[in-house]
């Protein structure tokens, strides 16, 4: 027995004492208990591998052991064993060399020998190149597009003789292109560094002059892979049009011998398109990186070990399809697991076992991750610990993604630094390039469970921490200018964090934090004294008295000062606290907000308040000294029963979800109570528990419920529990692998009524369907079953539900009874068309979970299916299409697993229990609004802001009812378009939609009836594609706006349009166009750089008026205020300006606006001309008081969106503000403060309490945000 098999061994052992000092229960109990079947529990405590850390921690929750000193002991044998597996592959001479898989990093030219799966790909790709000059390469992250690049492409053309030049942009790509360069045709670096500069089309001279002596059909082919870095690392706007320009010369030059082929993260699309050259490029010239097939898949895990000399079992083949199929992102993931597999393999097979005993695709990252932990010393652990830290950025109610840096970013003083990067680079934890270091692929973040707790200690700090990365490395850019040091609460809050985690900071944001703190002792000293100064001079001018008295002033005044100074840095400080509990504790986290914001209105605390509601407002119902296993609501909705561990069910009154009260408390159960059920009367309710029986109350008063009977039977502990539709009958399910019906048309005086057998395992889920005829059961088995109960005491067995690959736990009748849904340990939950339950046929497979899923429901309108996790996480998927599910939105807040979920009758709300031992109460639909099928790139309310109008990539347009924004309707979807829809416009009665479409033309709608809006009229005329459209006040007159020109058209008679004038002056394409309040100007938005404003008096003859110049790239957007006397502009240069259009002699700037920190897409002004919202791809919205156009300020920033948010529209009320985009959703926000206040008020429960307060608020008086209701 080697060192690996003794702490393995002893890791077993101590699983089984553990089980015996429990009682030694069997393991189907434990099953029972912890969710997993027999068969995973038993290998668990073998000894023959390392299970899985879930499986482990599962197995001793079930147990009563302490979850905590178990994950530990978990890692370090995990640690152990991975160690053992790399010093016996090094003691065997089998380095690195010979792995047949390249893990987490990339496939490079010489990895095309092992590099199988994408020869269908690499042949489009070659066809696309030898087509086209420029082809770009689009794929999500870890879809393996350098791969492809680099083992496909780069070693297909080298092999044909043929020459390429691959490299990445980094944060100076024109330099990087230099040196590249000088390898090629001999030159220095600086030389050629210094010819692009001066002329981008020299890049197309060099590769000419490289190729002189070659033949003269020899090309080079360019590989520029990673080509988003020049979005994302280079600063300079100005060097990377320069590279661009270059790039795309040298390909298209008239005597051009260039091809070029970029690599392209698939969400920086949109941020290409900012180019307009780069636009033209990429048309019909795109290959798309998109999951692998099933043969790829087999092909790319057997191919490379069969050249090596080695087999793959059948088993684990099988193992790896089913978990790598379809998934985009998990090639990496696959390949390392492979490479730990083959660490493992017996003989030279790699197996199922080994697979297994590595951890599976996500626990074998986790044991490489703790392993090379493991083998730091103390010290250079706390460097790893900060360097993942600095790798990672936090998510707000998305998840966290890792962040590329510069190595200049850290202190490598210390040598240590330096061997923590070469020992995580080694392991394939950490990219190292010339000048960065990130972290290798995101999975680590989630699938390493010590980084996911030092990033849980203190996600407030790690905020404030990137906020001073960026604020030094600017001070650093502007030659430290002190103007930029932190002054007052934001250096307050920083030295607060940096004092307790000084061994954080690197020596040049110590810099930056002792130059703030001296330039504000400075500043304090220069006000002393001046003070003292000034006391001297009064001394010589005045009495005694009126010295004392001026003195005496001056300290009221210091102390008001210094009080108002505290109550900023206070009210700044709880509302980041706010935000980020936002998720946890919803309730707290609106009241902090309130409070701060009441403190001192703060933009901080503004912002806080305003993204109360930014997600799915939840209302935590406490009590349960225990986890909560499952949750039911009453027909009528006004009542809620839970179940819970602490052998327990609650009755809640939830009339007013928002302000929920316990009502009774049953107890009677003697072990945990895993399911409860309410009738369709309401008047009885059922619980299931672990001591092997059902329960019925009597609970038509739930303030005064009364047991009325036990039901006994089963052999084993009981599971589930369902009532069938009449109420005449309740069915239970059980770990004797049994599900059992009973007539309860007396609850007195219930019945037995006969047994369901078939299943081979525990039976852990059971459900009538609408119609009563059929019961459907979920067990560990791995399968479902459908069962014709039409006559209960003679039921039949009518199908089983295959696919899933581990234990089924949960399943669910659609509302119609045509459809089932299954979820699974698998991490998936499968839907089923059951229209013929005899022959029940697989629709689609949910997937998007990171744990098993425990639970499922479907909405009463069977439009929504709501699927609970493991993963912490609600997800929310629309089920129109079953066939064709999409994501809706994800819930996150539990701190436990989410283990039982249900809707409440009116599909208002949804309500989950929790392992963390609470449940909740969702409002729905939240703020987004979901349906769209991709981006959502244009939006617009009717002019009673009873309708919102959105337009979507997915060649749709979408009405949605907002007569109440916290209960949007869907109304009606307008198809018809051939390509994205991202121009519309309501005519000012209303009563008329326009889009415009990138398939080249506009349409007009009727819609005076939104339900059933009909198309009026298509034009044509645009030959390019049509971005905007704007109608004049009177509706007589509609402006679009396209690529090739800007059209102005008379729709008096929508029916009937006709074109008046066609606009050329710009010189590239228009995106977006304007009318002044008047009509009289037409302002216009070009990628040319420029805005311009036209006069349309005249519509027929349209004039130039101006040409508007400061923009330094394309202008996406212009909207006039209401007066007409300001234009705002907006555009790719990442700025918003404002510009006075009313002076006589023309048009003047005003201000510009800075603070997003990626491109400006869209603005919007409120009806009263007082507020500006602008919607950027930097994920945010931010609100700007613009009362006065030259000294403007920002109000507060939105933060809900997840992704490049496309479009913002003001409703006609002022204070409703719709936002959409890159997330395929649209929000509605509150722009009102004191509205949000109320609502706060309406909602959150319970009061904050006084010890609450003294912890946020210290040294103030206990003030609740809220009077008392």
């Amino acid at each position: 027995m080697d060192a690996g098999d003794g702490v393995l061994l002893s890791l077993a052992a101590d699983l089984r004492r553990l089980r015996d000092k429990a009682g030694g229960p069997t393991y189907r109990v434990l099953s029972a208990r912890a969710h997993y079947s027999v068969a995973t529990l038993s290998t668990a405590a073998a000894g023959h591998k390392l299970p899985s850390l879930a499986v482990t921690l599962a197995y001793v929750r079930a147990c009563g052991g302490d979850s905590a000193e178990w994950e530990r002991r978990w890692h370090q044998v995990a640690a152990e064993l991975a160690a053992d597996a790399v010093a016996g592959a090094e003691e065997s001479g089998l380095d690195d060399e010979r792995v047949p898989y390249a893990g987490l990093a990339a496939f490079q030219a010489d990895d095309a020998e092992r590099f199988f799966g994408r020869e269908r790909l690499v042949e489009e790709l070659c066809v696309r190149l030898a087509r086209r000059r420029v082809v770009a390469v689009f794929g999500a992250s870890g879809a393996g597009k350098s791969s492809l690049l680099r083992a496909g492409l780069v070693a297909r053309l080298s092999g044909q003789g043929r020459r390429a030049l691959l490299f990445t942009p980094g944060p100076h790509p024109l330099e990087e292109c230099a040196i590249q360069l000088a390898a090629l045709t001999g030159g220095t670096p600086g030389q050629l560094h210094a010819e692009l500069v001066a002329d981008p089309r020299n890049l197309h001279r060099l590769v000419r002059q490289a190729l002189a002596d070659d033949p003269g059909e020899a090309e080079l082919v360019l590989v520029v892979d990673q080509f988003e870095e020049v979005f994302t690392l280079c600063p300079d706007h100005a060097e990377r049009a320069r590279f661009i320009d270059a790039l795309l010369t040298a390909a298209r030059a008239e005597n051009s011998r260039c091809r070029l082929v970029l690599g392209v993260r698939a969400d920086f699309y949109a941020h290409c398109t900012s180019h307009a050259d780069l636009v033209e490029a990429f048309r019909d010239a795109q290959v798309v990186v998109g999951p692998m097939s099933a043969d790829e898949l087999r092909q790319a895990i057997v191919q490379p070990a069969v050249r090596a000399g080695y087999t793959v079992e059948g088993a684990l083949l099988a193992t790896l399809v089913a978990h790598a199929l379809g998934q985009v992102g998990v090639l990496p993931l696959l390949s390392h697991a492979l490479v730990e597999t083959w660490r493992r393999r017996k003989g030279n097979t790699l197996t199922l076992a080994g697979f297994q005993a590595a951890g599976g695709i996500d626990d074998a990252l986790a044991q490489t991750a703790e392993g090379l932990h493991t083998a730091l010393n103390p010290h250079q652990q706390r460097i790893a610990r900060n360097l993942f830290l600095r790798l990672t950025v936090p998510g707000e109610g998305t998840e966290d993604t890792k962040r590329r840096i510069t190595r200049g970013e850290l202190d490598t003083v210390d040598p240590d630094v330096t061997l923590v990067l070469e020992h995580l680079a080694r392991g394939r934890l950490l990219t190292l390039d010339r000048d960065s270091i990130e972290i290798t692929h995101e999975a680590l973040i989630r699938c390493w469970p010590r980084l996911r707790d030092w990033l849980a200690d203190d996600r407030e700090g790690l905020r404030l921490h990137r906020q001073l990365t960026e604020a030094t490395g600017v001070w650093e850019s502007l030659h430290r200018d002190p103007g930029v040091l932190y002054r007052g609460a934001r250096l307050a809050l920083a030295q607060d964090w940096a004092t307790r985690n000084d061994a954080a900071l690197t020596g040049r944001e110590r810099d930056f934090l002792d130059s703030s703190l001296a330039a504000e002792a400075g500043e304090q000293a220069a006000v002393r004294r001046r003070t003292r100064r000034l006391r001297q001079l009064v001394a010589l001018l005045s009495v005694l008295l009126i010295l004392a008295t001026t003195a005496t002033g001056y300290a009221v005044h210091a102390q008001q000062t210094a009080t108002e100074q505290r109550n900023i840095a206070l009210s700044q400080k709880v509302a980041n606290q706010a935000m980020a509990m936002r998720d946890t504790d919803p309730a707290l986290a609106a009241q902090l907000g309130l409070a701060a914001y009441r403190l001192v209105p703060t933009i901080e605390a503004r912002s806080s308040m305003l993204n109360t509601f930014a997600n799915p407002y939840a209302t935590q119902l406490t009590g349960h000294t225990n986890n909560v296993n499952a949750v039911a609501l009453s027909p009528d909705g006004r009542t809620m029963a839970s179940a819970s561990r602490d052998r327990t069910v609650r009755l809640w009154d939830v009339a007013d979800p928002h302000h929920p009260v316990e009502v009774a408390i049953l107890t009677g159960h003697t072990n945990n109570v895993n399911a409860v059920a309410l009738s369709p009367d309401g008047r009885t309710m059922a619980s299931a528990g672990w001591d092997r029986t059902v329960r019925l109350w009597d609970v038509a008063d739930p303030h005064h419920p009364v047991e009325v009977a036990v039901l006994t039977g089963h052999t084993n502990d009981v599971n589930a529990v369902a009532f069938s539709p009449d109420g005449r009958t309740v069915a239970s399910a059980g770990t004797d692998d049994t599900v059992r019906l009973w007539d309860v048309t007396d609850p007195r005086h219930p019945n037995p009524i006969t047994a369901l057998t078939g299943h081979s395992d525990a039976v852990v889920s059971v459900v009538f369907s609408p119609d009563g005829r059929t019961v459907a059961s979920a067990s560990f088995d791995g399968t479902g079953r459908l069962w014709d109960v039409a006559d209960p005491h003679h039921p039949v067995a009518l199908a089983t539900l295959p696919g899933h690959t581990a234990p089924v736990v949960w399943v669910a009748f659609s509302p119609d009874d045509r459809t089932v849904a299954t979820a699974s340990q698998d991490f998936t939950v499968r839907l089923w068309d059951v229209s013929d339950p005899r022959h029940p046929a697989a629709l689609a497979t949910l997937s998007g979970h990171a744990d098993v899923v425990r639970s499922v429901a479907f909405s009463p309108d069977g439009h929504t299916v709501a699927t609970a996790s493991l993963d912490r996480t609600v997800r929310l998927w629309d089920v129109t299409d079953p066939r064709r599910p999409g994501a809706l939105a994800t819930l996150t807040g539990h701190t436990g697993a989410v283990v039982s979920v249900v809707f409440s009758p009116d599909g208002r709300t949804v309500a989950t229990g929790s392992d963390d031992y609470t449940a909740r109460l969702w409002d729905l639909p939240g703020p987004a609004l979901a349906g769209h099928g991709d981006i959502v790139c244009g939006a617009a309310f009717s002019p009673d802001g009873r309708t919102l109008a959105t337009g979507s990539w997915d060649r749709t347009v979408r009405l949605w009812d907002v007569t109440d924004p916290h209960r949007p309707g869907k109304l009606a979807t307008l198809a018809g378009h051939t390509s994205s829809v991202c121009g519309i416009a309501f005519s000012p009665d209303g009563r008329v939609l326009a889009t415009a479409s990138y398939d080249h033309t506009a349409r007009l709608w009727d819609v005076a009836d939104p339900h059933h809006p009909a198309p009026l009229r298509t034009l044509t005329g645009h030959t390019d594609n049509a971005n905007g459209v704007a109608f004049t006040r009177d509706g007589r007159t509609l402006a679009t706006a396209g690529l090739d020109t800007v059209r102005l058209w008379d729709v008096t008679d929508p029916r009937q349009p006709r074109e008046r004038a066609v606009l050329t002056n710009h010189a590239s394409g228009v995106n977006a166009v304007a009318f002044s309040p008047d009509g009289r100007t037409l302002a216009t938005a070009s990628w040319d750089h420029t805005a311009r404003l036209w006069n349309v008096a005249d519509p027929r003859q349209p004039r130039e008026r101006a040409v508007l110049t400061d923009h330094t790239n394309g202008v996406n957007t212009v909207s006039f205020t209401p007066d007409g006397r300001t234009l705002i502009s907006a555009g790719f240069d990442r700025t918003v300006r404002l510009w006075d259009v009313a002076r006589p002699d023309g048009p003047a700037p005003l201000r510009t606006l800075t603070g997003h920190t990626d491109s400006v897409y869209s603005v919007a002004v409120g009806p009263d001309g007082r507020t500006l919202a602008t919607a950027s791809a930097d994920h945010t919205v931010r609100l700007w008081d613009i009362t006065d156009p030259r000294q403007p300020g920002e109000r507060a920033t939105l933060t809900g969106h997840t992704d490049r948010v496309h479009i913002v529209a003001f409703s006609p009320d002022g204070h409703t503000v719709a936002t959409s985009g890159a997330d395929r959703t649209v929000r509605l926000w509150e722009a009102d403060v004191e509205r949000v206040a109320a609502r706060i008020c309406d909602l959150a429960y319970p009061t904050i309490t006084r010890s609450e307060w003294d912890q946020y608020f210290p040294g103030l008086a206990y003030r609740p945000p809220c009077p008392p209701r």
